[in-house]
């Protein structure tokens, strides 16, 4: 199981939100990148980058953060937020990045989705946001009517390798995580081993127990964040778990 830090940033700081709420923001350090030593120094090689003000805005204001980060560590990173054309993805792969987390346009543009996976393979994720079942977009602003199961099913059918799959009502909430949602999704999406989709666990994981039952269930990774920066969880108990 690979175990990927969370780190999000608005206005080049390390924030975290609850429950998606661009209101409910806390700082947690004016420079993503000492974070991201932080994770590093302590055993993290991969990293999980959101650029919230590209997810609200659709722009890309904090690529240079995101570049300083790859350049100071050696860690594995993915990036998603407001990445909506194919030169934002370029521009990300350009600087390093190992995979480009598309969301908001997964869902309202299938076909440039489609034409992304068939030219960057698996360099493209998809992170699949969901409110009460349904996939919500535009920073987490919008929820559709289009079911988050189906809609993984529908992305599995087009060559996707990597699903990213959050419970928004769980994410910063120091709750726990929807543990019934990981066991529905991994039985939809791996049901045979040819055609195996990656699954990320995102949302809402507040303990090492919690760790060890997504990987019990066959989650190949997850994202922690608000508990990490909380302390109720740790990177290197993470990391051991991982291996």
């Amino acid at each position: 199981m690979n175990i990927y830090p969370a780190i999000d940033i608005i206005n080049g700081q390390a924030v975290r939100l609850t429950e998606g709420d661009y209101n409910k923001k806390k700082v947690y350090d004016e420079d993503p990148l000492n974070v991201a030593n932080s994770f590093y120094k302590k055993g993290a090689n991969h990293l999980h980058v959101v650029d919230l003000d590209g997810a609200k805005g659709g722009g890309m204001s904090n690529l240079e953060t995101i570049s300083k980060i790859i350049k100071n560590t050696s860690m594995f990173v993915e990036v998603g937020g407001g990445i909506r054309d194919e030169s934002r993805i370029k521009d990300l792969i350009s600087i390093g990045v190992g995979r480009v987390i598309l969301g908001t346009v997964a869902v309202k543009n299938f076909e440039f989705l489609k034409e992304m996976v068939e030219k960057y393979g698996e360099k493209i994720s998809v992170g699949v946001d969901t409110r009460d079942g349904y996939v919500a977009v535009e920073g987490w602003l919008e929820t559709t009517k289009v079911s988050g199961y189906e809609f993984c099913k529908k992305l599995k059918s087009i060559g996707v390798k990597s699903i990213i799959y959050t419970d928004i009502a769980t994410d910063g909430a120091m709750k726990g995580t929807n543990l019934d949602a990981f066991k529905e999704l991994y039985k939809i999406l791996n049901d045979d081993e040819e055609s195996k989709v990656e699954i990320t666990a995102s949302g809402g994981v507040v303990s090492i127990e919690e760790v060890k039952e997504l990987k019990k269930i066959g989650i190949d990774s997850v994202i922690i964040g608000k508990a990490l920066y909380e302390g109720s969880i740790g990177i290197e108990e993470l990391m051991k778990i991982g291996k």
